[in-house]
This record gives structure tokens, sequence and C-alpha cells, in this order.
């Protein structure tokens, strides 16, 4: 049985740690990654490249730094060796964590980064900023005489296609989520409260090594109507969908995938909306192919649900988001799977694929998994839901 019948407590003490650890980013490719970023940046007519806490500094750097009032930043020159911005008092922790050769630019809590990085450079100089730099920060660049624009290319550029390594650390973070969505299926009895099927998920997820979740949604009933849920606690009773969607890390890469499913009976409804939802995953899923625009994968999704009367565009019933985002080591990143996104896809691209369908008042279906583009069309991470009563095959 994959749907019932089993206890949260046997389910944790089955777990064991993921055995096949996918390498971590080696120094190599990190430097490969910088050397492709001078090359956009000189691309884009700029000197010099400047790259936020978040993900992208952790991409070139393998510093794991979050966004804060205090800059830390990487500053990559077009030639001579990348710095990075931080305060005096973080060496340490800076030190600990990073991964490449970097001068380092630390300023004092009395002094002033945006200054720092001013006198670093030549005085109208063109400077290339992450787009997630903070406005207020861009503006004083510009205001101290440096010539600023988006650094988008250069960040996008590289971070959108994945290497073979990344590929293999996706893959790692999407398999243990769904061995983790197997198992709280098994759980699921009447009268149960969600959040303790959120606890549950989080624990599975620090026993097989993912760190807990990073974020978790648990929705039963016509709570499946609201794509992020409702707030308040939910209890699961006979003859329920139930709609899942959580994920983890594996050093930095997330998985992000969703499983709807009948806990008891689906009424016909239910299961006709279920198989169009399926339906419009393939289609999504067989439309993506090296050099296809981004937001002609959504249209071939919305196509199979407007074929059926749903919909138009974002009208309900019907699908009231994109189809799908860009994963990698930020859950939702360019580019997007969205009317107007004409970006073309590339060996390399990850995608989730999630055109869900609500039914207002109701319920809605979310099936959610991801896939890689590659030379000749695309590759599923992990193999899509088989039925609305067999949610793992």
């Amino acid at each position: 049985m994959t749907i019932g019948g089993a206890t949260i407590e046997a389910e944790l003490a089955a777990i064991r740690p993921w055995a096949d650890v996918a390498p971590a980013i080696d120094a190599e490719e990190r430097q490969m990654r910088l050397e492709r970023a001078r090359a956009l940046t000189e691309a884009a007519g700029a000197d010099a490249l400047l790259v936020n806490a978040g993900a992208s500094l952790r991409y070139f750097t393998g510093l794991a730094w979050s966004l804060s009032e205090r800059m830390v930043a990487l500053l990559l020159p077009l030639s001579g060796p990348p710095a990075i911005v931080c305060p005096a008092f973080e060496r340490g922790s800076l030190e600990a964590g990073v991964a490449i050769a970097a001068d380092l630019l630390l300023w004092e809590e009395d002094e002033d980064p945006i200054a720092l990085v001013r006198r670093t450079l030549p005085r109208g100089a063109t400077l290339a900023v992450d787009p997630l730099l903070p406005f207020q920060w861009g503006e004083r660049l510009r205001a101290g005489g440096l010539e600023v624009i988006d650094g988008a290319a250069a960040i996008d550029g590289c971070r959108k296609c994945k290497s073979g390594a990344e590929l293999k650390l996706l893959a790692q973070a999407k398999a243990m989520t769904l061995e983790v969505h197997r198992r709280a299926a098994r759980i699921l009895s009447p009268g149960m409260a969600a959040s303790t099927v959120t606890k549950f998920i989080d624990d599975a997820h620090r026993a097989i090594g993912g760190g807990g979740s990073t974020f978790c949604i648990v929705q039963f009933g016509r709570a499946t109507a609201f794509p992020h849920g409702l707030p308040g606690e939910q209890y699961l009773e006979e003859d329920q969908l139930v709609l899942i969607d959580t994920g983890c890390r594996v050093e930095g890469y997330h998985s992000d995938i969703t499983r709807t499913y009948a806990f008891g009976r689906a009424t016909d409804e239910e299961r006709m909306m279920w198989a169009l939802e399926k339906e419009a995953q393939a289609a999504a899923f067989a439309a993506a192919r090296p050099g296809t625009p981004c937001e002609e994968v959504d249209a071939a999704a919305r196509r199979v649900l407007e074929a059926a009367g749903l919909g138009p565009g974002y009208r309900l019933p019907g699908l009231p988001h994109r189809t799908g985002h860009g994963i990698g080591l930020s859950i939702h990143e360019p580019a997007y799977l969205v009317r107007g996104d004409r970006t073309p896809l590339s060996p390399g691209m990850c995608f989730s694929n999630e055109p869900m369908i609500v039914v207002p008042g109701k319920f809605g279906i979310r099936l959610e998994d991801h896939f890689h583009v590659t030379e000749d069309g695309a590759a599923w991470f992990t193999e899509p839901q088989t039925a609305i009563d067999r949610p793992f095959g």
C-alpha cells in the first residue's frame, strides 16, 4: 500500500542517510565560472562585476552567506584577482567558507563599504551589479562616479545552464525528496493534522541527509485549490485530495516536488482534472527542446487545458500561474516557463514543470517534477506520478 498503513515512527526508523552522494563543486569548475563571468561582463561593456551575498555569491565563491544590511560581495575585475568585500569582524567566518583564492576588502563598522568599492575601481569605470543588489547601494555607487549597469547578463548567463556536476547535485536532492514523499504518503491516516505531516517531512529530510525541508506545503481537500495553501490547521478526512509540495538542498542545490493524490476515493471530476493535469505536464515536457522559447513550453500546457474548456489564460477553472521556473542554487531563478519569456532553451537549463489546475472552491491538482534540457529534447530528474491513487508507481 502506498497511501496510509504505516506509522511515523516506523518510517523515520527505516530511513538511512543517502548513500549515492554527488561530489561537491570543485576548484576547477569555480575557476571556469569566474572566467566565464569575466567574459560576459566584458561583453556587456563593463570593467568589473559586483556579486551580492546570496545564491550567486555561493555560485562563484562557495561562500554561503545570506543578504543583510552589511555588504558582503564579490568584486570581479576583468583582470587581476577577485576580491571579497566583507566586514572585518567576519574575516574568520569568511575564510572558513570561501572556496576560491581572493583578495579581501575588509571594512570596519564605522566605515563605508560602498566607498571601499568605489576606491577600488577607477572613477568613471563601468560596474555591472547583481540584479539583487539593494537599489540604494547601486545609487550610491553611481553617485560616487561609477557607471552602474545591470549585471544579469553575466550572472544569469553563467548560472542558467548547469554543468554535469550541478545536474548530479540537483538529481540527488530531487531523488531524496521523492523518497520523503513516498514515506509521507504512507503515514497518512484519518484525523491527522497537516502540521504533523509537515513535521514528519522535515524530520525525514534531515534523516535522509537533506538538512531538513527548505519549505513544505501540506493541503487537504478544499485547501488544495489555493496554490500556496490557507492559514490555520487542517485535518485529513476520508475521500479527500492530498497535495504536498516540498524540497530540500544538497550543497545548496534545490529540489521542489509536488504530488496530488486521493486519500480514499476520488470523484469523477477530480479524476478528470487529474488526467488533464498529467496531459498538460506531458505536453510541456514534449515541447522542451533546444532553441524553443521558454514561453512556448507554457503555451503547450495551456493548449491542452484550453482544449478541454479551461481558462483561457489565467482564468479559473484553469492554470493561474506560470508552468514552471528555473531551479538551481535558487529555488526560483531565471529563466521562466511563462508567456513573455522568450529565452531560448539550451542544454543544461533546469526547470520545474507544474501546470496546476485550480477549480475554485473545490480543489486543485498540481503535479510538479523537474527536467533538464538535453541536446535533443529534455530529461526528467524524477518520474512523473502515474495515477491519482498511485502516486509512486
